[in-house]
């Protein structure tokens, strides 16, 4: 009988390529003696949370990193003698880096591991014993299918046409249209939204995927896809209504609300203001991705490994840590209100905080800022000397030991995106946010499609979310904002950055699919124009 070696999931996953197998046995499980009981499907559940935290955090290009790049809140930064591959992503032009035919090629590898796990769970539902407990089996199918839809969504926004698969499959398939993939993160999404425990959200295991988690991503892919493809519904499955009255059942019952001190919030901005940090399963977080410090070179990759691509470029200074440089638009840190608390807890200014950065030369495109939200930190050893944070753990490596968990929804999230809607309390759900943020200084403003743009921008600048929120008020919309050319500072001498809106256009704001991918699948995958 042929042995299936749990969570060693050796794929030829449709264009994946083969690899080889095991020769000897690592376990005496199998396909048939494995998925009897609640005990194991909850450790195949497990390897599902596994398979999204390596896909989101130590895989490839980092996505939350790159999703900042594609934006008008960063440029591609890096070092001065590095490769344009960051470049090529900012200005959505391979010609920056012709060899780098495979950016994303990690990433497609790891998502649709992620995906086979929960396919290979989703069909084992029948096989297992539950003993009757009709309401635990429908809680693990639940984060399953919120796994896949998640892991879906992230793939259809990067490259629009992907093979789909929903059940275990190594076929080499066509690429399915966007809608249908959507219909499927729709469907996954309803089905978790409607079946998970309606408990508060503290009442969950840290990590696990709640009935609001839910509830609040369905809002999102509505409001992205709606946007993005020009559509009154979410792919014939989800309506506006029902969308809104996801999102209003979240604000109501879920026990989820806002910190009151907006830097408390991320690690980095607690510390440089010398207040508490809330905590990384703070009552606003509705949803994150979990990372350790555990990583390490043979074979676990628990850390958040694309951290550090915000950190300031091969510099250390309290409370943050070194980097490799990615650079935050100026044109950010002008568009906050000096009385607005979100200015100083987003973005790192070397100037105003009086850093006495030395690495320009080493640093291309240089303009004075970094995320400090998502950066490495630093602190001091017994000795005074400043060394990266991570090693108060006993490990050493600061490329794969951040351990910061990258925080997908937020409530101020399901706050805005119901005002959106049309909630009726539309406007108050905008002052809440606007009032945390300015605190004594708020002044009431109207909301309108603008203001709430606006304040999006703002509210979730540096976190993944503008270039997703720029694309789905259309593409050239979205290219006319991204566009610009600037002279920034690479290797300390003046140089001309130049984003053309013409290549945001042409490719609609989707990425390159791996070469790779294509040729293994003998040309049944079709690049996207652009690219």
């Amino acid at each position: 009988m042929k042995n299936t070696y749990i969570y060693i999931l050796c794929l030829g996953l449709l264009s994946l390529g083969s690899c080889s197998i095991e020769t000897e046995p690592l376990t005496q499980l199998t396909d048939t003696n494995f998925y009897t009981s609640p005990e194991d499907a909850l450790t195949a559940l497990i390897g599902c949370y596994d398979g999204l935290q390596v896909a989101t955090g130590a895989s490839g290009t980092g996505v939350p990193v790159a999703s900042e790049v594609f934006s008008d809140d960063c440029f591609g930064g890096t070092g001065n003698a590095d490769g344009y591959n960051f470049a090529a992503l900012d200005e959505f032009d391979i010609s920056r880096a012709p060899s780098y035919v495979d950016l994303f090629n990690d990433n497609w590898v790891a998502y649709y591991k992620a995906i086979y796990r929960c396919n290979v769970l989703l069909s084992k539902m029948d096989q297992i014993d539950w003993g009757g407990d009709d309401v635990l089996r429908k809680t693990y199918e639940s984060e399953t299918r919120f796994i896949r839809a998640y892991t879906y969504f992230e793939m259809v926004r990067l490259w629009g046409n992907i093979p789909l698969l929903t059940i275990p499959s190594t076929e080499n398939i066509p690429q399915a249209l966007p809608a249908e993939v959507y219909a499927v993160i729709a469907e996954d999404l309803q089905f978790a939204a409607n079946n998970l425990p309606t408990i508060a959200y503290d009442a969950v295991d840290s990590g696990r995927v709640t009935k609001w988690a839910a509830k609040s991503l369905l809002g999102r892919v509505f409001l992205y896809y709606t946007g993005y493809y020009g559509t009154s519904d979410l792919a014939g499955i989800v309506t506006k209504t029902e969308a809104l009255s996801h999102l209003e059942d979240v604000i109501a019952s879920s026990g989820h609300d806002l910190v009151d001190d907006y830097a408390t919030l991320w690690p980095a901005a607690s510390a440089a203001s010398a207040i508490d940090y809330a905590g990384e399963d703070n009552e606003e977080i509705v949803f994150s991705i979990k990372h350790t410090y555990t990583s390490d070179y043979n074979g676990n990759a628990d850390g958040n490994h694309w951290l550090v691509l915000f950190g300031m470029r091969e510099y250390s200074y309290l409370p943050y840590g070194n980097g490799w440089g990615v650079t935050v638009n100026s044109k950010l840190w002008d568009a906050y209100d000096d009385n607005d608390t979100r200015k100083s807890a987003t973005v790192i200014s070397i100037d105003d905080e009086e850093i006495p950065f030395d690495k320009i030369d080493n640093q291309r495109e240089y303009t004075g800022y970094y995320n400090k939200k998502y950066t490495p930190m630093s602190m001091l050893d017994e000795e005074g000397n400043t060394v990266s944070a991570v090693e108060q753990y006993g490990v050493s490596d600061f490329q794969i030991n951040q351990f910061q968990d990258y925080v997908v929804l937020r409530y101020s999230d399901v706050l805005l995106m119901a005002a959106e809607l049309g909630s009726g309390n539309a406007q108050a759900y905008f002052d809440q946010v606007r009032k945390r943020a300015y605190k004594d200084n708020f002044t009431a403003i109207t909301l309108t499609p603008a203001n709430l743009l606006q304040e999006r921008h703002l509210e979730f600048a540096l976190e993944g979310v503008r270039y997703w929120d720029l694309l789905r008020q259309g593409i050239n919309t979205a290219a006319s904002t991204i566009a610009e050319t600037t002279t920034l500072l690479s290797g300390g001498v003046p140089d001309i950055k130049t984003i053309s809106e013409g290549n945001i256009q042409t490719t609609k704001g989707l990425q390159q699919i791996p070469n790779t991918q294509i040729t293994l699948s003998g040309g049944v995958l079709i690049q996207n124009t652009g690219w």
